[in-house]
């Protein structure tokens, strides 16, 4: 089996929440960033990018889209997070960004969901975003109706997610 394919996003995500001690919401996705010794870059972006990562003199730096939704923003944080703990060893080369060394990114082709990396770090941030645990437990505590899209509106606010992830994370929930 292959490095890339023995790789659980969401346990990895689970064991940085851990050693954090983050159980509570919404997940602070910036300083867990920071804690990983990532700089934040907020620079606006064309609309179809909406983060990147490399790492530059041995700081890993996460450009993030400062045009786009601040919940995007937390999603792209998370998805480059993914990249840094579960990829390091693609971006770690890079010492400065040009078309020569590898720069993983949050883009359109990311967002398809078809190349194992960029599916892997999908994994992670929504597990980052909205682990498993907790969306169990605030699913638990009120019925959803089908016709009511107010329970989901409030719960995507809750997690500071789009209602988009959301709906796509319970979906994909482990059962």
């Amino acid at each position: 089996m292959s490095r890339k394919q023995s790789v659980d996003p969401a346990a990895q995500a689970r064991a940085l929440l851990k050693s954090q001690h983050i159980r509570s919401l919404p997940v602070p996705v910036e300083k867990l960033a920071k804690s990983a010794g990532a700089q934040l870059r907020f620079s606006p972006l064309d609309e179809e990018l909406s983060g990147m990562i490399y790492v530059k003199e041995g700081i890993p730096i996460i450009g993030v889209n400062a045009l786009h939704h601040p919940n995007r923003q937390r999603f792209t944080i998370a998805h480059e997070l993914g990249h840094l703990y579960l990829h390091r060893h693609m971006i770690s080369q890079a010492v400065h960004v040009d078309k020569q060394f590898p720069v993983l990114m949050r883009d359109a082709v990311s967002a398809t969901a078809t190349d194992i990396v960029e599916i892997q770090a999908n994994q992670f941030a929504a597990e980052l975003l909205m682990p498993a645990d907790l969306l169990e437990q605030e699913l638990a505590k009120k019925p959803f109706d089908i016709d009511d899209e107010r329970p989901l509106e409030e719960l995507a606010k809750k997690f500071r997610v789009s209602k988009q992830a959301l709906e796509y994370r319970i979906r994909n929930l482990p059962r």
